[in-house]
């Protein structure tokens, strides 16, 4: 009985993966290097901009920083499950060095346990502790903590 389950626990596993997979290779309408999807995302960032943080929240009145994320790409019309930075780390496309800083470029930082959407190669927005949702520079403390870069998936 117990083999059973725990066959049937790794098929659930492997499916949400790969549902997640196939999402994230999907075209989109607009592309994350388009100036009117910018726009569109930059629009719902700034209608959350100064909400308090809070810890597995994903809004419209307080968020974590995968909440944040999460919230932005459902409302531009990407559906992935709601995850961690760490796992969506895991399932997204790799984005090539030069394209890291673009607009639209997620940015991971500490080791997975941090995400935000990059705004510029000064800036990106995300969704911090002690100042909820905002726009931060790139500045030597998180610059240090950077883990890596992916592409917003695309649909």
């Amino acid at each position: 009985m117990m083999r059973h389950f725990s066959i049937l626990l790794i098929i659930l596993l492997v499916g949400a993966l790969l549902t997640t997979l196939a999402l994230a290779e999907q075209p989109l309408k607009g592309t994350a290097g388009s100036n009117d999807w910018w726009c569109s995302v930059q629009k719902n960032i700034e209608k959350y901009l100064g909400k308090p943080y809070a810890l597995g929240a994903v809004g419209k009145k307080s968020f974590d920083c995968s909440g944040f994320v999460w919230r932005i790409m459902a409302e531009n019309g990407i559906i992935l499950k709601r995850t961690t930075a760490r796992k969506l780390y895991m399932c997204l496309p790799n984005v090539p060095k030069d394209q890291y800083y673009d607009s639209g470029s997620l940015v991971f930082f500490d080791n997975l346990k941090h995400i935000g959407i990059v705004n510029d190669q000064k800036s990106f927005y995300h969704a911090q502790t002690s100042k909820g949702t905002n726009l931060s520079r790139f500045d030597s403390y998180w610059r240090q903590k950077i883990y890596g870069f992916k592409k917003i998936p695309t649909r």
